[in-house]
C-alpha cells in the first residue's frame, strides 16, 4: 500500500527487530486450493477506492504483446521486463497509457491485455471490510485481548506466529493467488509484508519471512512471479525466499533504491509519492529500474487527486 508518513519503516529501528542474522523458518508448501474460488471483495487498503474502470485521460494505443513463456513447464515464470514503462493501478483498472508495459491491478481486476500483469493481494493484513470473514484467532492481539491494527488504514494484522496459523492465513491467501493465475496475471504482488514493524513486537522478521516463503511457492506452483513490496531490511534474504522482484514505495525517497537494485539485479519497480521523489529517483536511477510517480491514493483518471508521471 502507499507508504505513509511518520509510520514509515524503511529499515529505522529493524535491528533491534532482526537481531543481526534472520534465520528463515524451513517451511512446507500450504495445501491445495481451487481456482474455482469465487474472488472476494477488493483488497485495497483504502476501501473508499473504486476499482471500477474509468476512462483514461491519457489515450491508450494497442501494447506489444508480451512475449510469455509456456506454462505447461512446472515453475516456469515470467520475470516483469527491466526497467520498463511503469502503472500503478491498484485503486481501480482504467486503459494504460501509452507506453507502459507493466501494469499492476487489485485481484478484483483483470489483467490489462498484452502487458505484463502484476496481481496485487492484502497478504499480511485485513481489510476493514473483511475482517469479519476471518476467524478471530487469526487476528493478531494484544496482551489485552485487542485486534492489532495499522491506524493508517484501519487494517488488522493477521497473526502468522505459528506455522499453524501461517497455513491456515496462507490457504485463504493462496486461493486469491489462484484467482489471479486464473484471471491470467503474470505475478502476485503481497502487500504488508512488513507488518511485523507495526505489531509492537508481537510479530518478528522470522514470521514474515516464513509466511510469505509460503506464498512464494505457491505462486510458483501457479506459474507466477511474486514480489517483495518494500521491507528493504529483508531485501537479502530474497533467493532464499523465493522472491523474483521488487515494487518498492518511495526508496528514492528514503535512499533505499540501490539496495533494492542490488538484491534484485535492478529488476525493481519504484512508486514515488511526491515530484521531488520522482525527481530523486530518475536523477540515480532512471534507464535502470522503472520508476513512476503516483497520487497517494492511487486514484483513477478522472479523479481530482489523479497524478501520474514518469518524467
Amino acid at each position: 500500500m502507499p507508504v505513509k508518513g511518520v509510520s514509515r519503516v524503511g529499515g529505522l529501528g529493524t535491528a533491534a527487530v532482526l537481531s543481526g542474522t534472520v534465520a528463515t523458518a524451513v517451511v512446507l508448501t500450504s495445501c491445495g486450493t481451487s481456482n474455482s474460488a469465487a474472488p472476494e471483495r477488493p483488497s485495497r487498503a483504502a476501501p473508499s477506492r473504486s476499482s471500477t474502470p474509468s476512462k483514461s485521460a491519457t489515450p491508450s494505443k494497442s501494447p506489444t504483446p508480451s512475449a510469455s513463456p509456456s506454462r505447461s513447464a512446472p515453475g516456469t515464470v515470467q520475470l516483469p521486463p527491466l526497467h520498463a514503462d511503469f502503472d500503478y493501478q491498484i485503486g481501480g483498472a482504467y486503459p494504460p497509457p501509452a507506453g507502459v508495459r507493466i501494469v499492476s491491478r487489485d485481484r478484483t481486476a483483470s489483467p490489462a491485455p498484452g502487458l505484463y500483469n502484476i496481481c496485487y493481494v492484502n497478504a499480511f493484513q485485513a481489510q476493514p471490510d473483511e475482517r469479519a470473514s476471518w476467524p478471530a484467532d487469526l487476528l493478531l492481539r494484544d496482551t489485552n485481548g485487542e485486534v492489532v491494527v495499522d491506524e493508517d488504514w484501519g487494517e488488522a494484522l493477521l497473526d502468522i506466529r505459528t506455522a499453524a496459523k501461517r497455513q491456515r492465513v496462507a490457504a485463504r491467501v493462496n486461493r486469491w493467488i489462484d484467482g489471479c493465475a486464473a484471471k491470467g496475471f503474470d505475478a502476485v504482488e503481497p502487500d504488508n509484508y512488513d507488518s511485523y514493524t507495526r505489531s509492537h513486537g508481537l510479530l518478528t522478521a522470522n514470521d514474515a519471512t516464513a509466511f510469505i516463503t509460503l506464498l512464494a511457492r505457491h505462486a510458483h506452483a501457479r506459474h507466477l512471479a511474486i514480489a517483495q513490496k518494500n521491507t528493504v531490511e529483508l531485501a537479502g534474504l530474497r533467493k532464499k525466499l523465493g522472491l523474483d522482484f521488487a515494487i518498492a514505495e518511495e526508496c528514492a525517497e528514503y535512499d533505499e533504491c540501490g539496495e533494492y537494485a542490488q538484491a534484485f539485479d535492478d529488476r525493481v519497480i519504484v512508486i514515488e509519492y511526491s515530484d521531488s521523489g520522482l525527481r530523486k529517483a530518475r536523477s540515480g536511477f532512471a534507464g535502470k529500474l522503472s520508476i513512476v510517480r503516483r497520487d497517494v491514493d492511487v486514484s483513477t483518471p478522472g479523479s481530482a487527486d489523479y497524478v501520474r508521471k514518469v518524467r
